[in-house]
């Protein structure tokens, strides 16, 4: 596993006095001031506040310290004490501000005031939030339901999203795309499929049990670093970590605990991976399928040799179908295929293959490398496969383990922010609320971008994020963007998304989590469900960054009042006052998941919602566990051809989703840019390229659409031969709108077909 030394990296461990610097080298003097440090200190606690990054678990026992470098980041960038006043959108036009960085833009700091776009001078200017309600209604009222779509970035709590459902639905239509349509979609179809079960099977627990961990696709490093404690002790005690991914992320690689004084003073890590492979961007279902392979081989031998099964039989007896055709598709594959498709030999996935036999408690991880692929819901459907080979799904210690992105994005869907009828209680909304739900399927994200390009969409409100940033095909969805009637935004600082506008738009600016969100009836409490499928109490305490803000329950309610004609059973002014009679609905409207909601909110770690699948209750069509055989050793969407490169997009350590905090990209050496191609030293020459030459990127999937992205600086980097690396969002625009995963349509980022261009090529 050892480092190419002429390619960019970082020799250093994640974790460690890195990991303070990183925080310190931005924030500066915000780091120390006393602030800061309080809520610091009650991050991811009981009774605390819960990190609005990422969504990784908060175990019953906390840390002194349970936040990481970039949890850390995401505090202190929504307690900056910089302000975006109405004076600031009176110096700064909407043009002018296009032209920003988005680091530049989030810098500007906390939105204060509502917004309204005036397009005869092209700058924001304030309005008052009744103002502003009535505006919005008055639109919406106007407009077919249908021909509106409500966004949600993942960030807002349980009650938010409750009531944001169900304004969407007393409204007349389906249309919840959300964040999760962008990266965890696959999760949610393709692991449901297979399991019955939309999320992981997983509670925190099992990783003190597990006697393997495997990962694909997955930076726990700059994505999910608190995931790194429980790593190191897991590899402490003796489990195996096997590792595949396409990029050798120092998360998985070493680490050094900053709370561990005897590390922080020896410096010597701990080796987190047993073995890390380089996998193709794609290669995983091969690299699966290689293993297995090598199950049944010492599935024949010890057969043939002890009369004994490596195998559990008696679990795929009883609880799964699909296994004959499986082994069949399986024993037809040969090695050669398997080695192409995946980037790896035989011997190393053998060698993985044992110990998967050897262990007899598996976990299965895995990331958006698996999820953003044309095939990704294949290449869960494989590691599934893997798992129920020895029944390692459904006991202590093992089961699959998806570690989701946004810090409430998993539980948006657990409480009704979905496009698909079927999977919300109707009957329960029916005798709540006493009106008929909408039946019509809704629009996911690339379904709404395609509305937005053929002019059925008229309308975008957006709860949070940064969506035309996010979504690909960027260039032809700012253009379709400006055509709509109606755009709204709700957030709390500036971003890319606000400077592209519909004929009306307005900037509703809200409390973040660390703020104390007082309401008539008190100091209110929200709540989060984590990867882990625990649902945690959070409490800000800070004063809000202006007088003027709304939290997002009283924006959503505001916009439902004004728009919605009254109902007795629907008390928005109520709900708004305590949060707690929101919670009694959720209850209501969930009891299996929330049974004594408002008693167990804050309980050490969380309280789990439950998951059928854990109990091995398996809620898929046939009632049992599915065993599924591929349809294609690779999850990419077209194939290899000569000039042809597959580009993976990546997240730098300085940046959650599309939020940009700076220009070090520690963990992989690369600083004070992000305008970089990162290509291995074999690629550069072979394509006769040169390190620091300026170069462009254009689409290469042969639909006839010039895509394209200049200016950037070819970087040597460790990587597969055949692919690519660079920065999302940045890339974008490379990614056709059809490109994604099969079943769920989750933009394919992570293996986009592009081909490298130099200055004097043509377009």
């Amino acid at each position: 596993m050892a480092q190419d030394d002429d390619t960019v990296h970082y020799d250093g461990p994640s974790g460690g006095f890195g990991s303070l610097k990183g925080v310190a080298r931005i924030f500066g003097k915000e780091w120390a001031t006393p602030m800061a440090l309080e809520t610091l200190a009650r991050q991811n606690k009981p009774g605390g506040f819960m990190c609005v990054s990422c969504a990784w678990t908060k175990p019953e026992h906390p840390h002194p310290a349970e936040f990481c470098e970039n949890g850390a980041k995401a505090t202190l960038w929504e307690l900056t004490t910089r302000t975006c006043t109405p004076a600031f959108f009176e110096q700064h036009s909407v043009t002018e501000l296009r032209r920003w960085s988005d680091y530049d833009l989030e810098q500007a700091g906390r939105l204060t005031h509502p917004m309204r776009y005036d397009r005869a001078t092209d700058h924001y200017v304030s309005v008052r939030w009744d103002e502003a309600f009535s505006a919005i209604g008055a639109e919406l009222r106007s407009l077919d339901p249908k021909s509106t779509v409500f966004y949600a970035s993942g960030r807002a709590s349980l009650e938010t999203s409750y009531l944001y459902a169900l304004f969407a639905r007393l409204y007349g239509h389906n249309n919840l795309p959300d964040s999760s349509n962008m990266c965890h979609e696959t999760t949610s179809v393709g692991l449901k499929k297979v399991t019955g079960s939309p999320v992981g099977t997983c509670q925190l627990k099992d990783f003190d049990l597990c006697d393997a961990i495997f990962f694909f696709g997955q930076n726990t490093g700059t994505n999910s670093p608190r995931f790194l404690h429980t790593l190191k002790s897991a590899v402490e005690r003796g489990c195996k970590i096997v590792t595949f991914n396409p990029v050798r992320e120092k998360g998985l690689l070493e680490f050094v605990d900053p709370q561990n004084p005897v590390q922080m003073v020896t410096q010597k890590p701990t080796q987190i991976s047993s073995l890390y492979y380089q996998v193709k961007p794609g290669g995983d279902i091969a690299a699966i399928m290689g293993m297995i392979k090598h199950v049944l081989a010492v599935e024949d031998r010890l057969m043939a040799e002890q009369q004994r099964h490596v195998i559990d039989h008696d679990f795929i007896e009883q609880h799964t179908q699909g296994f004959e055709a499986l082994v069949e598709k399986v024993r037809a594959t040969g090695w050669d295929e398997i080695e192409q498709e995946s980037g790896l030999s035989r011997a190393d996935l053998e060698i993985a293959g044992q110990i998967y036999c050897d262990a007899e408690k598996v976990i299965g991880i895995y990331g958006m490398g698996v999820t953003q692929h044309v095939h990704g819901s294949q290449t869960i459907g494989m590691l599934v496969n893997l798992l129920l080979l020895r029944g390692n799904i459904g006991v202590d210690g093992a089961g699959i383990s998806p570690v989701r992105g946004h810090s409430n994005v998993q539980g948006q869907r657990t409480v009704g922010i979905s496009e698909k009828p079927e999977l919300v209680p109707y009957d329960r909304l029916r005798a709540i609320f006493d009106f008929e739900p909408p039946p019509e399927t809704g629009v996911n994200t690339v379904e709404a971008c395609e509305g937005m390009i053929d002019g059925s969409i008229k309308a975008f409100v957006g709860l949070g994020g940064n969506f035309v940033r996010a979504i690909p095909e960027r260039d032809k969805m700012e253009a379709a963007w400006t055509k709509m009637r109606l755009t709204v935004q709700i957030a709390t600082k500036l971003n890319r998304s606000h400077l592209v506008n519909g004929e009306i738009a307005y900037l509703l600016p809200c409390l973040g989590r660390t703020e104390e969100d007082m309401q008539a009836s008190g100091p209110q409490v929200v709540t989060m469900e984590d990867s882990l499928s625990m649902i945690h109490g959070s409490v800000g305490k800070r004063k809000p960054a202006s007088e003027h803000l709304l939290s997002e329950l009283a924006i959503v309610a505001g916009m439902a009042k004004a728009t919605l004609p009254p109902r007795p059973s629907v008390k928005w002014d109520e709900w708004v006052a305590d949060y707690s009679k929101v919670r009694a609905l959720i209850e209501a409207t969930y009891p299996e998941k929330f049974k004594d909601f408002e008693a167990r909110k804050f309980t050490p770690g969380g309280f789990f919602k439950g998951n059928a699948a854990r109990e091995r209750i398996w809620k898929t069509q046939s009632g049992k566990a599915e065993f599924t055989t591929p349809t294609t050793l690779t999850s990419m969407g077209v194939p290899d051809k000569p000039g042809r490169y597959r580009l993976i997009t990546m997240r730098s350590n300085d940046q959650f989703n599309t939020t940009i905090y700076g220009y070090s990209d520690r963990l992989r050496g690369i600083e004070g840019t992000r305008d970089v191609l990162l290509m291995s030293p074999r690629e550069i020459l072979a394509a006769g390229l040169s390190e620091g030459q300026i170069v462009g990127l254009a689409s290469d999937a042969d639909d006839g659409v010039e895509r394209r992205v200049d200016g950037l600086t070819v970087t040597p980097f460790d990587l597969p031969d055949g692919c690519v690396g660079a920065y999302y969002p940045e890339m974008n625009p490379l990614i056709p709108l059809w490109y994604h995963d099969k079943l769920s349509k989750t933009p394919a980022a992570k293996g986009v077909p592009v081909r490298i261009v130099v200055a004097d090529d043509a377009p």
